[in-house]
């Protein structure tokens, strides 16, 4: 490739980066994953002869989605032997994110989780056509499925997510005022405060890894959230400080102990009060939160 082809190739792949990254995170909820196969993608990228190209955003998200396909079924097997619960790598997001409500829910920690039920080609079809809107004809050529096949699993997909997902849309500012009362709850020890604020049937789930100590089974249920928070409380003498951010697409707070990062935790919110939290201990999903670089998704 000359150098003129190799500097309009770079230009178009830096335009549609931040597209790309997200189609990868959707289908892999791992940010490190989703930079490989952007490598990944932008190796073959520089290969193809542009002249060819009609579309070239389309055949930019065909080799991402193809590469994120290889590695979601690799990923797929480190899942299994993963000790504890499995979350999504969070990600600090810019805060425009939260204004773009299909986008922040996409990126949701609660809809992520969802998404991890989908078989690796359902998910691509989903995150593709749902998310993306991209046509049919693109996404079976991306998936190597025929348009009437992509049709029906995006049909199943959809129906199996909508049964699945939360029930309604919550916006930022209820999001944020129900993890400021769960905060000032908890740097209280205020259990009544806890008891207000976390639903009934709340769900907490921790993902430490295998490297950081963690519930190694979902939490269910306010009462057991509420001994198991103040469990881990009572079990350090460290400072612990709890900080706003914009993770995932919406409110979420960063945990410090003496100062460094212990672990980021996403809410889901129905009625004012949350129904689900998410808190990632696993230090090898932390590194995007310790540069602090807010990312844009599109």
């Amino acid at each position: 490739m000359s150098d003129h082809a190799t500097d309009t190739a770079t230009e178009t792949f830096i335009v549609h980066r931040n597209l790309l990254f997200t189609v990868a995170y959707e289908m892999l909820g791992s940010a490190a994953d989703a930079e490989d196969v952007l490598q990944e993608t932008w190796l073959r990228w520089v290969k193809v002869n542009l002249e060819q190209v009609r579309d070239q955003r389309a055949y930019l998200v065909r080799i991402t989605t193809r590469q994120s396909l290889n590695r979601l079924r690799t990923m797929q097997r480190r899942k299994e032997a993963y000790v504890g619960p499995w979350l999504p790598e969070p990600l600090l997001t810019a805060p425009d994110v939260a204004e773009n409500v299909e986008l922040a829910e996409s990126v949701s920690m609660a809809l992520m989780l969802v998404l991890e039920t989908l078989s690796p080609t359902e998910r691509a079809v989903f995150v593709l056509r749902e998310v993306f809107d991209v046509g049919y004809d693109e996404i079976a050529a991306a998936v190597d499925k025929s348009p009437a096949a992509v049709r029906q699993i995006a049909h199943r997909a959809r129906r199996h997510i909508n049964a699945r997902r939360p029930r309604t849309v919550v916006s930022a500012s209820e999001t944020r005022a129900a993890l400021e009362s769960f905060q000032q709850a908890l740097e209280t020890r205020d259990l009544q405060g806890l008891l207000d604020v976390l639903a009934p049937e709340v769900v907490v789930i921790n993902d430490g890894g295998g490297i950081k100590q963690a519930a190694l089974r979902p939490i269910i249920g306010a009462e057991k959230a509420i001994r198991f928070l103040a469990g881990g409380l009572g079990k350090t003498d460290a400072t612990i400080t709890a900080g706003p951010t914009t993770v995932n697409g919406s409110p979420g707070l960063v945990f410090r102990l003496d100062g460094e990062i212990d672990g980021v935790m996403a809410a889901r919110v129905e009625n004012a009060r949350i129904t689900g939290l998410y808190y990632v201990r696993n230090p090898q999903k932390l590194t995007h939160i310790a540069s602090e670089t807010p990312l844009t998704l599109r």
